[in-house]
């Protein structure tokens, strides 16, 4: 398979362009999603949108309310936490978010438990699944994931696999949304409502992250990989362009993931390119990533030679015509090779609001 799936399909370069624990009646918390997360392709943009309101309620109360005002909708619960792979962000924001609910968090690391190796994929999802109500699992391949979600008899939420990483871009949503359209504050509850309802129908009722980032343009300059691909099957679908600059070698789409983007039908509002100055043309946003992944350190010199270019400055994207008021994410860990010090710690910077939304992130998913 050639450079952006064959081009994306031939022709496509450019133009590929709940008591305490319960919510009263009144309050929709619209629990119909698929019983795994697996990618953000597997949910409207309305079931989007409904947890990114419950991030943002649940945000709100923890820190202008009080933590103990969070609905305890994981009391006496259990949830696995399954990382094949070291984890900072993800593990922090899961093992908080278990207990913030009233649950809690089991860690079961690579030395803990070792998927697929002294057991089966198969036997550990139907094992661990009788035992707990939920497992957040990182793992490496993405047939790892969908193998524990097939046999689990719990849900299953990826906490990233080589070919998606769906809270890592509901915090990137969550944090473009606020930049857009701050979070107004609620009134105040009612006589005998709970702070936690009273914020969640206020936001069920007001915020609209679709309607804060459609039109938006969001551009990635780096290496094709689990989180562009995820940002690839989710943006168009919110009404958002998207733009991937990658260098040849680099650049190839998965099949899986091109598939998800042709059946949604937003080729239209994707472009894939070599040329990074291309990419970044109108932009509002500027995204990117680690170079190099774990798994990937014997391929450094390499990589760093192939992406010679590629580092994000503000000359670079301004030269290139980007919006004059362009944000930046990057979803960590960050090294300097892949954006300088002047925009990784500078006004247009989001990345600290969006790692600090993957708590949130990963609270509404868990709830």
């Amino acid at each position: 398979m050639s450079s952006f799936v064959r081009n994306a399909a031939g022709g496509a370069r450019n133009a590929v362009r709940r008591n305490q624990n319960r919510a009263p009646d009144n309050v929709q918390i619209r629990h119909s999603n698929p019983p795994h997360l697996l990618t953000l392709a597997d949910l409207s943009p309305a079931q989007i949108t409904t947890l990114i309101q419950n991030a943002l309620a649940f945000k709100y109360v923890y820190k202008n309310v009080s933590p103990r005002a969070l609905m305890s909708s994981l009391d006496k619960r259990t949830v696995a936490l399954l990382f094949s792979k070291r984890s900072t962000r993800t593990r922090v924001a899961s093992e908080t978010s278990v207990k913030a609910l009233g649950g809690h968090p089991m860690f079961l690391g690579k030395d803990d438990i070792q998927l697929g190796v002294n057991e089966t994929l198969e036997d550990t999802a139907r094992v661990v699944g009788s035992m707990v109500d939920g497992i957040m699992a990182r793992v490496g391949g993405h047939h790892e994931v969908e193998t524990l979600a097939k046999y689990s008899p719990v849900p299953i939420i990826n906490a990233l696999s080589d070919l998606y990483h769906p809270t890592q871009i509901l915090a990137d949503i969550m944090a473009l949304h606020e930049h857009y359209a701050p979070t107004p504050t609620p009134p105040r509850p009612a006589e005998g409502e709970g702070s936690h309802t009273s914020v969640l129908k206020y936001f069920q009722s007001t915020v609209d992250p679709i309607k804060s980032l459609k039109g938006k343009k969001v551009a990635w300059v780096g290496d094709s990989n689990n989180i562009s691909n995820e940002l690839l099957v989710t943006l168009p679908r919110l009404g958002m362009e998207f733009s991937l600059a990658a260098p040849k070698g680099y650049d190839t789409v998965d099949e899986r993931v091109w598939k998800k983007v042709t059946e949604a039908g937003t080729e239209s509002l994707v472009t894939l390119t070599n040329s990074p100055s291309e990419a970044l043309v109108n932009a509002d946003v500027v995204v990117t990533d680690t170079w190099i992944s774990m798994g990937q350190e014997q391929e450094k010199a390499d990589r760093l030679k192939a992406f010679a270019g590629y580092q994000i400055t503000n000359k670079m994207v301004t030269d290139a015509g980007a919006k004059e008021d362009w944000r930046f994410l990057h979803c960590l860990p960050r090294k300097q090779e892949e954006v300088d010090d002047e925009v990784f710690y500078g006004p247009r910077s989001l990345v600290f609001p969006e790692a600090e939304n993957r708590k949130w992130t990963i609270m509404a998913c868990f709830e």
